[in-house]
């Protein structure tokens, strides 16, 4: 199954780019949008789970997984109607929002082991570089995850300021982007940015990885070893990002893929943890109204 679901994945970007989104009045199909900046192989393995359960549980004849190469390919496959479920973060949502408020449903986002519905942007460093503080970053090179990341780009580029007592780019000696969170830690590693903005629950120990988040994920994978890193910085909560539906979906198969959803940390915990990559209690309703902070926030800081 793992086999056809790599032949079945094509570019996101490729099918956002049709004149018009197909009808999906039958609903034959239903086609999930994996975000990008973790190895490809990785994305797929861990959402396979999705592939063989959800066709009887919604009532489709197949499921089909789209990895983008980054998270603007999965936020236009949503736009152009040619995806029908996403994990995003709260920025890639608003995004989506300020662009056509109309082309997707939030429904549910995760609770955090310790009953929150955040997480955090944290900077990390290499240990071996001798900084312990945002303060020992000054005029060296700070590495951001992607331009549609909330934890990895807007939330530091709209809190840093006030940390570091004035301009990002005044205060450090040059930034950039890593290409997605688990590329991003990786460069760090390697040296090639000072240190870099990731996510993470923040709960639990730093040398865990923490509970969840990109962190977890590495640490989990046997890619990371947390001894190497050192945490300089952790921005305010911010709100976890949605599962997002098709608005265009009929309302049974919302109501279907929702209750499926909700279910899935009782039903199959593996599956679960896989597809979110970390610990969590399971999950909340949320709607647009849960992101409005973040709606406005990349709104004045990027626009749509």
């Amino acid at each position: 199954m793992f086999k056809k679901a790599i032949l079945a994945a094509v570019s996101v970007a490729a099918l956002a780019a049709g004149a018009a989104a197909p009808s999906y009045a039958a609903e034959k199909e239903f086609r999930i949008g994996i975000l990008g900046g973790e190895n490809e192989a990785d994305r797929l393995r861990n959402f396979q789970c999705l592939v063989d359960a959800l066709p009887a549980a919604i009532g489709v004849e197949k499921v089909s997984l789209f990895p983008a190469a980054d998270y603007d390919g999965v936020i236009q496959g949503l736009l152009g109607g040619t995806l029908d479920y996403a994990e995003l973060g709260a920025s890639g949502y608003a995004k989506v929002y300020l662009k056509d408020p109309k082309a997707v449903e939030p429904i549910l986002t995760t609770v955090q082991t310790d009953g929150s519905t955040g997480y955090y942007s944290v900077m990390v460093a290499r240990k071996d570089s001798g900084m312990s503080k945002l303060e020992d970053m000054k005029g060296k090179k700070l590495g951001f995850a992607d331009p549609d990341s909330t934890s990895g780009f807007l939330v530091p580029s709209v809190t840093l300021p006030a940390a570091i007592g004035g301009q990002i780019k005044e205060y450090f000696g040059d930034t950039g982007f890593g290409g997605g969170h688990e590329n991003l830690v990786l460069e760090v590693v390697k040296g090639n940015f000072d240190a870099g903005t990731t996510w993470s629950s923040g709960v639990g120990k730093f040398e865990d990885g923490y509970t969840s988040g990109n962190l977890k994920k590495m640490v989990d994978k046997g890619i990371l070893d947390m001894g190497d890193l050192v945490q300089l910085w952790q921005s305010p909560l911010i709100p976890n990002g949605p599962i997002v539906v098709r608005s265009t979906l009929s309302d049974d198969t919302k109501a279907k893929f929702k209750a499926f959803m909700m279910a899935l940390p009782e039903s199959n915990p593996d599956c679960f943890s896989a597809i979110q990559g970390g610990d969590y209690k399971g999950f909340t309703e949320v709607n647009e109204e849960f992101y409005q902070a973040i709606i406005a926030a990349r709104k004045a800081k990027i626009g749509s």
